[in-house]
């Protein structure tokens, strides 16, 4: 094979490249997989736990009262999470939030987690249960 102790700096680099798209692609998920494991989730603390697209549409466009700017989902991400939208505090522009009109959306684990510690923390007052990001999944992907 090769001794990566031997001096030669293409063999390191390829070598680089290759480690940092393995992990990369590790890392990629589809809205359904974050589904699945959101669900199984929630079913380990409620057993026959169903998400619910319903669910998820009522908890998207509730007004949850934690701040009078923010008070619900809908708020800064539109009535339609399909359209593009609009931070109310910040006024910076939002990409639509459901995977059909942005493919980005809900395809790295890290960055969904992210997002709903911050937006849950700002609007509902505190993190969502798997429940919840179960249900919000299954109304932004369409899910039955």
């Amino acid at each position: 094979m090769f001794n990566l102790s031997e001096r030669d700096p293409t063999m390191k680099i390829a070598i680089s490249i290759l480690f940092v798209l393995c992990s990369v692609s590790a890392h990629a998920a589809t809205p359904a997989d974050l589904l699945a494991g959101y669900r199984t989730e929630a079913a380990q603390q409620t057993p026959g736990f169903q998400p619910s697209a319903q669910r998820g549409a009522e908890f998207y466009a509730r007004r949850l009262g934690n701040s009078a700017k923010m008070p619900s989902c809908s708020s800064c991400h539109t009535e339609s999470p399909t359209q593009a939208g609009r931070h109310v505090v910040t006024d910076k522009s939002i990409k639509p939030l459901a995977p059909t009109a942005n493919v980005e959306r809900f395809t790295d684990p890290a960055k969904v987690e992210k997002w709903f510690k911050r937006n849950c923390t700002e609007v509902v007052g505190r993190e969502c249960s798997s429940a919840e990001k179960a249900d919000f999944l299954a109304h932004l992907t369409g899910a039955r």
